[in-house]
């Protein structure tokens, strides 16, 4: 599943083609992805200006000039391709197609449709169901050492899973949580409740330093995620643990990178040096 640094690049490429441009022409290929589409779905967004685009959490977001947002969840395969011009053969799971008053194409391809979309108000945004309860951004003012303290207390499953549930923090993954829990020094086996102080100072910077550094790198290609123009993410070529099992650990503690399972999930870490 794409994480908040590929649907941070997604989003970003969107907002380059799509903000101040018009919806001219909506189609569905099918009636519902992972749910339905809402009802007068086309309707309502044909002829629509598309004001902003942006990421919340692991959604989109489009911004539109009726007081509505079109939001949108990659599920586990979906991809945002966009082109100039419809091309002349569709893919068999372009299920949704979206064409501006520019001409650019922006196609909504998912194979196995665990993604969604859906038209909500953009003030009730936050208190949509898939959206109310989400914890704040990581790469926020309003995350910080002390922020992921109080939310950590008085949990006693591991910080791995706490970071990973989307009420402590939003968007994180299991690629960068074990990524910035390498950069922490903490082991993915450390109860929750114990990360305070320095400990969740360092966390907390460590989430944001390797969420940006992913961000400024395109996310990781894995499976089908591509960014909007079609081009693969390059994080993947520097990742410290993740997937590097039996490798030495690019640190200077002369440990080797173990791979454990949480929550049904590979943990990839070096037990010498995180603790």
């Amino acid at each position: 599943m794409p994480e908040l640094p590929e649907v941070e690049t997604v989003a970003r490429g969107l907002a380059k083609r799509l903000e101040g441009h018009r919806l001219a022409k909506v189609e569905t290929r099918r009636g519902d992805l992972r749910w339905p589409f809402p009802k007068g779905f086309v309707k309502r967004l044909t002829g629509r200006r598309v004001l902003k685009v942006r990421r919340r959490a692991k959604y989109i977001v489009a911004e539109l000039d009726d007081g509505n947002a079109l939001l949108a969840h990659l599920g586990m395969s979906g991809r945002m391709l966009l082109s100039k011009g419809r091309p002349e053969i569709l893919e068999p799971h372009d299920h949704v197609i979206l064409e501006t008053d520019e001409g650019w194409v922006l196609r909504f391809n998912d194979a196995r449709r665990f993604g969604m979309m859906d038209l909500v108000a953009i003030a009730k945004l936050e208190q949509h169901k898939l959206i109310r309860g989400i914890g704040p951004e990581p790469l926020g003012n309003e995350f910080s050492g002390p922020i992921l303290a109080a939310a950590l207390k008085g949990k006693k499953t591991s910080i791995k899973a706490a970071i990973l549930d989307q009420k402590v923090v939003a968007g994180v993954g299991n690629i960068y949580a074990s990524e910035a829990l390498y950069r922490a020094g903490i082991s993915p086996k450390r109860l929750a409740y114990t990360v305070q102080g320095d400990r969740a100072e360092k966390l907390a910077h460590a989430i944001k330093a390797v969420l940006n550094e992913a961000i400024a790198a395109g996310g990781s290609s894995l499976r089908d995620y591509v960014q909007a123009d079609g081009e693969l993410g390059y994080f993947q070529h520097h990742w410290r643990v993740y997937d590097k099992e039996g490798q030495p650990c690019p640190g200077k503690c002369g440990g080797t990178i173990r791979r454990i399972t949480q929550g049904g999930r590979s943990t990839f870490y070096c037990p010498k040096c995180q603790r």
